[in-house]
């Protein structure tokens, strides 16, 4: 059963850029005919489109016992605390806190993220920090107590 599933699709207005962009692939192609126009206008706007969309089809899901979050995979079990990160606090975590074993799943037009400490002891990575649009919603989705486990920590806002 699927719990909780969010896309971190590019915003519209990137999408305003790529069509804007196309156009002025095309008026560059002018001088050289309508069909240069037409065709490269429609290449420059296949390419964009292909760029936006792949760039945007990254996800976080939490399906059953597993967290997919772009092309990590990892079971609720090897996951500790769950920490909602405001933007100040996102930001943080992305600059000088940073750890360089940490998984990013990182997209910038995204302010605010969730951190989530990795308490496997056979993997390296001490955190995943994961941008989402919806941050408490995910770190209660990751706190919730699968069937059959002990109670999972608290979601609590990262300390400052």
């Amino acid at each position: 059963m699927q719990q909780y599933d969010e896309r971190l699709h590019v915003p519209r207005s990137w999408w305003l850029l790529g069509l804007l962009s196309s156009a002025l692939v095309g008026v560059t192609l002018l001088p050289l005919g309508v069909i240069p126009l037409l065709a490269g206008t429609a290449a420059a706007a296949a390419a964009a489109a292909a760029a936006l969309s792949s760039y945007g089809s990254a996800r976080i899901r939490i399906v059953g016992d597993v967290l997919v979050a772009g092309s990590a995979r990892l079971p609720l079990s090897a996951l500790g605390e769950a920490y909602a990160l405001d933007a100040d606090e996102a930001r943080a975590w992305r600059t000088h806190r940073a750890d360089a074993r940490a998984h990013l799943l990182l997209r910038g037009y995204i302010a605010t993220a969730v951190r989530v400490e990795v308490t496997d002891p056979q993997d390296p990575t001490p955190y995943l920090y994961l941008s989402t649009r919806h941050p408490l919603r995910l770190a209660r989705a990751l706190s919730a107590v699968p069937a059959g486990e002990a109670a999972r920590p608290e979601v609590r806002e990262a300390e400052r």
